[in-house]
């Protein structure tokens, strides 16, 4: 098995102090975390962090999804199935519900917070000033447990309350944040290679066997 958490990273366990009849953990809110595009253009970890958009209730529950890639060949003479082969891993998905009510203020407080996971789908204004345009990463947290870097794929918004001037005071949102970090694949002639190979510079009245 995976030697690294593929999903989410959380503290503590079995032994810690809550589960040894301890003081139960205090209540804490979820967010998500926004970061700049790295610089580089590296996927190995993000930039500066730029704000949050905080949940204001807890989800409620949190959706992960992963899928493995296998293909098959046809075998046209055969009474059953080729045999499978494994050719790579999908990134994780974590798909997450996100309810905001203003009803108690009857202010415009739910759009700006819809609006802030609506402009995790466009570029970052510095990203667009080094002209490599790309959007927020963002990282979801809750707690002691951290998600992994991962970018918005898509967000819907659904608003269900309005005030008498058509002001929307309570919304429901779908966000869903796909994985950036991955493995590089090796590159020949190297390639999976625990050490490099031997460098040999051909020069004139080389031979193969030289």
């Amino acid at each position: 098995m995976s030697a690294s958490p593929v999903t989410f990273t959380a503290p503590g366990g079995a032994g810690g102090a809550a589960g040894a009849g301890g003081a139960p953990p205090q209540l804490t809110h979820a967010y998500l975390q926004l970061h700049e595009p790295p610089k580089n253009g590296g996927t190995s970890s993000p930039g500066p962090a730029l704000g949050r958009i905080a949940f204001q209730f807890n989800p409620k529950e949190l959706t992960l999804a992963k899928n493995a890639k296998w293909k098959r060949d046809a075998q046209r003479n055969a009474a059953k199935s080729g045999v499978p082969e494994f050719t790579g891993a999908d990134p994780c998905k974590l798909t997450l519900e996100m309810f905001f009510d203003a009803t108690d203020t009857m202010d415009a407080s739910v759009v700006r917070r819809v609006e802030q996971l609506f402009a995790c789908c466009v570029p970052t204004e510095s990203s667009r000033q080094a002209k490599k345009g790309s959007p927020p990463w963002v990282v979801f947290h809750w707690g002691g447990m951290v998600g992994f870097p991962s970018f918005v794929s898509s967000v819907s918004a659904k608003y269900t309350l309005f005030t008498p001037g058509g002001t929307p005071v309570r919304a429901l949102c779908t966000v869903v944040l796909e994985e950036i970090s991955g493995e590089q694949p090796g590159q020949n002639p190297t390639s999976g290679a625990l050490a490099s190979r031997d460098i040999h510079v051909v020069v004139a009245g080389d031979t193969l066997h030289s």
